[in-house]
């Protein structure tokens, strides 16, 4: 060692980082509390296919001739029949599906036919097959792939679809609030952050979007993976930081982290593997951990997010042998306290056997008493918002509740988007708030007058819609028959019935309650008059209530052509085969006279 060296380098210090979550690891369930014998669907969508709350476990099936998922007790493992009820009101595969977070019994659906449901499981489970849905929504040109319930806010519902566009939802009215048309490619992923002021998207075109629902701009967008296949992205809670998981060039999986205020650049990103499948995130904004579930794979990464560089923070893995087709993952208020369990994974297997394996994620205490710093408050299963309050504008955080004894810790204040869209830095703009529904009150709703005369319960001939015309028009082609057969009768008097049916339906307005879910259908159809889709007015707000007020008249009139057409022709053709019938019978008759 020469002179100019002395003293020697000190040997740097390997410091390891602390975190309380550093030691958390896997808990397979044994084999009888897994669900067995599902015929899991093989759709290639990158969907998780499950979805779960502290009731019910949900998955997607395979099914001939349309889609359908079934909905197991979470208190129930074991082998599923294989008559097991299904969901399967769908004429297309279920593509999603999310369960109401303020109502363990409601779930969504959307499907490869374009349409998105809404059904209401009884307690228990079903007894037989359900084909009857609460709410039918068509808005959708092209396949639905994405569903995200609003985090704060009760009865709105974000979907995605194949068409490039994104359509907001009020299911309590069965209506769009609005039809976002910002995407230039197909859409990857959706997410909301804690408060549902905005949400994020990732695309084909490899952008990564932060939109406004409300008005439907794209309030910040930069290129976010720039790999060629599918990328997802997460809030991260109520921070301004979005978290994607993605390929590279090179088509190695990377993840980076994203601060909204400052699109140019990642805070930080982390290359995984080399593997094709795509990675799912799930974040945790309670203790701040984010889990990787990758289709295909068989392990599960977890990573604690900080506010100091380098932000991302590896802490471990589960390792497992069997690859997984599917993740969902249970709300925290079905957790069990007891055990330490921080996060239950229900995982569904790739294999022929179709099982679907709890997955308790355990950090490892020496105290059986409850942890407070490993449960902090979380969100509980109270709406801070109706769906009224947050289409005027108002944003809430969730309402918090203990795990502990089930109090609720919190009174979340209510801020306006433009406080939110100023806390947010860069998006400095405040984007007017022109959908129909927030200047509700203006002026009178057609849409529930629609058949009613002056307030009277009385619609002129002229005005009345074609089915009833059409069963008054075949009632009286039936009489005027003058066939003195029993079973005619009957028949002209069933249509008679049928009449006052569709009549008593068509002028008495619904009075259904507010809390519970009518069964109610949205179609947009617009006429040749009408503008198209992707020109509606979204400055005017006149114009634009005076453009849904339209295809709102429109949706109900296709509505019940369609339906109560459909019902004519089957009663028609009854009639030609009573009419038959009768017919034979008299021949039956001549024949038998003739030859005695």
């Amino acid at each position: 060692m020469y002179l100019e060296d002395w003293p020697p380098p000190k040997k740097m210090a390997f410091r390891l980082r602390s975190s309380k979550f550093r030691h958390v690891y896997g808990n397979p369930s044994r084999r009888e509390n897994c669900f067995e014998n599902i015929k899991i669907s093989r759709n290639a969508h990158d969907s998780s296919f499950c979805a779960v709350n502290p009731k019910f476990v949900a998955i997607v099936t395979e099914s001939g001739g349309g889609g359908s998922f079934i909905t197991i007790p979470v208190n129930k493992p074991g082998r599923v029949e294989t008559n097991f009820p299904k969901v399967c009101g769908h004429r297309g595969p279920v593509l999603d599906i999310k369960w109401y977070p303020f109502d363990d019994n409601i779930i969504a659906s959307c499907s490869d036919d374009a349409t998105v449901k809404i059904w209401q499981i009884p307690d228990g489970g079903l007894k037989t097959n359900m084909t009857e849905w609460q709410v039918d929504l068509h808005g959708h040109q092209r396949r639905v792939g994405y569903l995200e319930w609003h985090p704060t806010a009760e009865n709105i519902l974000l979907s995605a679809g194949f068409d490039n566009k994104c359509i907001l939802w009020n299911i309590e009215t069965a209506e769009p609030i609005n039809i976002i048309n910002c995407h230039k490619d197909n859409i990857h992923s959706i997410n909301w952050n804690r408060d549902g002021s905005l949400f994020s998207t990732t695309s084909k075109d490899k952008m990564l979007r932060v939109v406004d629902p409300r008005s439907g701009e794209t309030a910040a967008e930069t290129v976010a993976q720039s790999g060629p296949r599918i990328s997802k992205c997460v809030f991260l809670g109520d921070t301004s930081n979005i978290l994607t998981c993605g390929f590279t060039r090179s088509c190695d999986r990377q993840i980076a982290l994203w601060d909204v205020r400052h699109f140019s650049n990642p805070l930080s990103t982390e290359e995984i593997d080399t593997a094709c499948g795509t990675l799912f995130p799930i974040y945790d904004h309670d203790i701040r951990v984010v889990y990787l579930a990758g289709k295909g794979d068989g392990n599960i990464r977890y990573f604690e997010i900080s506010d100091e560089a380098p932000h991302i923070h590896y802490l471990n893995q589960y390792m497992s042998p069997h690859p997984q087709r599917g993740i969902g993952v249970m709300p925290k208020r079905g957790l069990d306290i007891a055990k330490h369990e921080i996060a239950r994974f229900y995982k569904l297997h790739s294999s022929a056997r179709g099982v679907c394996e709890p997955l308790s994620m355990i950090v490892p205490r020496k105290s059986d008493s409850f942890q407070a710093d490993v449960y902090p408050p979380t969100p509980s299963s109270t709406p801070s918002l109706t769906a009224d309050e947050w289409i005027s504008g108002q944003s809430r955080e969730p309402i918090l509740v203990s795990l502990k004894d089930g109090h609720v810790s919190n009174n979340p204040v209510i801020t306006t988007a433009k406080a939110v869209q100023k806390k947010d830095g860069n998006i400095s703009h405040t984007p007017v708030i022109t959908t129909y529904k927030a200047t509700k009150g203006q002026t009178p709703d057609y849409t529930t007058l629609a058949w009613k005369d002056k307030g009277q319960n009385q619609v002129p001939a002229n005005k009345l819609p074609n089915s009833v015309r059409n069963i008054q028009r075949l009632s009286e082609s039936v009489k005027n028959t003058g066939s003195g057969d029993h079973m005619n009768e009957d028949k002209i008097r069933l249509l008679e019935d049928e009449e006052k049916l569709i009549m008593s339906q068509t002028l008495l307005p619904s009075t259904d309650d507010s809390r519970t879910l009518a069964k109610k259908t949205w179609m947009s159809t617009p006429s040749p008059i009408d503008l198209p889709a992707n020109q509606i007015p979204n400055t005017n707000p006149e114009l634009r209530r005076a453009y849904f007020q339209q295809l709102e008249e429109i949706r109900s009139l296709k509505q019940e052509v369609g339906l109560k057409d459909k019902r004519i022709r089957q009663l028609e053709d009854e009639l030609r085969k009573c009419k038959s019938e009768t017919c034979n019978g008299q021949l039956e008759e001549q024949v038998s006279e003739s030859s005695c």
